[in-house]
């Protein structure tokens, strides 16, 4: 492997979840009813619209980072974030979560997410009503998606009917949506666990094509960040030979691709999603750790972090760069993987190792 251009000491994780965890409680990426916006625009110096989504990926990040420090104002916020997609964002008479609060779309990947968020507020305060939405969710995902061979990405809402495809990865089937399909081996229950074995399949049948599916390079570094999802799925179905022999060469696969796409483009979470994978599978016994890759990975993670005496920046991470110039974009999803992603490698390197895959972001 050629040197890394990220070769430096990192900051202590302490600090950087204090930094991370302070930007999300304080930049205003969380309005007060705790939803969450898709990033923050710094030349615009201006906040997306709320996303569902996001909200519920900023959830498994808030319990996170109160299970490493015990402080109890991130999981105020996650419990914020978990009331506005219970109350807020669910649409009672579609039954199920349209993209935004009153969108006339649904996303199969993002419902899972959501439904994850949902659990992960719910394994840590008890609440039912947490528990209670994400199975909504989960239901939905099985009756409202599943299609002749694939499951739809998108569908109308309330019709539910499936919208036609696109070029662009999100906007079509595949492998990634393995990572929606994890809440249903979260949910303990056997006919669910059973839809996640279908989802399974088909990302297997499909999974080697997706990367090279697409010829622009700065493209393939987008669909990157989406096999990586379906990367981290994998660590859930180890107990398939096939899906361990497709984790192995996925990772592979995927790491060659960041370095080669890094001097031209590369995305934040990209690095922090490979990472964990590539740590997870290691200490599971699945896949030999490649030290020198994971390290790598940590520095290029760890270079996206924001130094700034702006609240809206100080700490968050940047969505990426394009050659040298970072991409102006403050990103709840980066930031969420690329703290946990740091977190977990110091917890390598320091023997200390405690990590249940629920709790990947």
């Amino acid at each position: 492997m050629a040197p890394s251009l990220y070769n430096r000491e990192l900051a202590p994780i302490e600090v950087v979840q204090k930094q991370a965890g302070t930007w999300f409680l304080r930049s205003g990426i969380q309005e007060p009813n705790g939803g969450v916006a898709r990033y923050y625009r710094a030349a615009e110096h201006a906040n997306l619209p709320v996303s569902s989504e996001i909200t519920g990926y900023a959830a498994s990040t808030l319990v996170y980072l109160y299970k490493r420090t015990g402080e109890q104002a991130y999981l105020d916020a996650a419990v914020r974030s978990a009331n506005f997609l219970t109350n807020i964002a669910w649409d009672e008479a579609a039954n199920t979560f349209p993209f935004e609060p009153g969108s006339d779309l649904a996303y199969f990947f993002d419902l899972g997410i959501i439904a994850r968020g949902l659990m992960a507020v719910y394994r840590a305060t008890g609440d039912e009503r947490f528990r209670s939405r994400a199975q909504d969710a989960a239901l939905s995902l099985g009756f409202d998606f599943l299609g002749d061979s694939s499951f739809y990405p998108v569908i109308s809402v309330p019709m539910k009917e499936p919208l036609a495809e696109e070029p662009r990865w999100s906007r079509q089937p595949g492998c990634y949506q393995l990572k929606s399909a994890l809440i249903w081996r979260e949910m303990d229950d056997e006919h669910a666990a059973r839809m996640f074995n279908v989802a399974l399949a088909m990302a297997l049948a499909t999974h080697e094509t997706f990367l090279s599916d697409e010829p622009n390079q700065e493209k393939v570094m987008d669909r990157l960040h989406a096999y990586s999802y379906f990367l981290e799925a994998l660590l859930a179905a180890t107990e398939h030979a096939e899906a361990r022999a497709a984790l192995a060469w996925g990772l592979d696969r995927a790491g060659t691709l960041l370095r080669q796409i890094a001097p031209v483009f590369e995305r934040s979470d990209v690095s922090a999603q490979i990472l964990r994978v590539r740590l997870t599978a290691h200490h599971m016994g699945i896949v030999p750790l490649n030290e020198a890759a994971a390290a790598d990975e940590a520095a290029r993670a760890a270079s996206f972090q924001a130094t700034s005496n702006d609240p809206h920046l100080n700490g968050g991470f940047w969505f990426g760069r394009k050659g040298s110039e970072i991409l102006p974009f403050s990103n709840p999803v980066s930031t969420g993987f690329c703290v946990q992603a740091l977190a977990l490698w110091d917890d390598h390197q320091n023997n200390r190792w405690n990590f249940a895959l629920a709790e990947l972001i």
